[in-house]
């Protein structure tokens, strides 16, 4: 999956909680929240420069164009987040685990290692592998 089809896909599913995402789709729709998230404040910073830091209704002007970011994309990333999860065959109530200090270790190690190859019970692999056949036993007896 490339970059678009990433974003695509993370606001066609936008509360889809849902089946399975693959890395790539994870990894680049994070990838385009933190651009925007950096383009976001960027935009904050040159308006709080031109209105002045003290002004009130840019700073109000401000918090909304936050609260509306937020807004905008906290949904979609705990969806992909918990479809991650589901296709490292996790539930996705792991997610809560990111609230302890020390939770955000296995969070980030099962967000980054390759998901269940095949079908899990959150559903197909998104890659489309299949799970390895074990090879036969052959036993030579005469």
């Amino acid at each position: 999956m490339n970059f678009g089809q990433a974003i695509a896909s993370g606001f066609q599913r936008y509360v889809d909680f849902q089946g399975r995402s693959a890395r790539s789709e994870f990894w680049y729709f994070f990838l385009f929240y933190y651009i925007g998230f950096f383009v976001m404040f960027m935009a904050i910073g040159t308006l709080s420069a031109i209105a002045g830091s003290d002004n009130a209704a840019a700073n109000g002007f401000a918090g909304l164009i936050y609260l509306g970011f937020l807004g905008v994309f906290i949904l979609p990333n705990l969806a992909i987040q918990v479809r991650r999860l589901h296709d490292t065959n996790r539930s996705g109530w792991w997610i809560f685990i990111s609230l302890t200090i020390v939770g955000v270790i296995p969070l980030l190690i099962w967000l980054c290692t390759r998901g269940t190859v095949g079908e899990n019970r959150f559903g197909n692999d998104p890659l489309g592998g299949t799970a390895a056949i074990p090879a036969p036993i052959i036993s030579w007896t005469s």
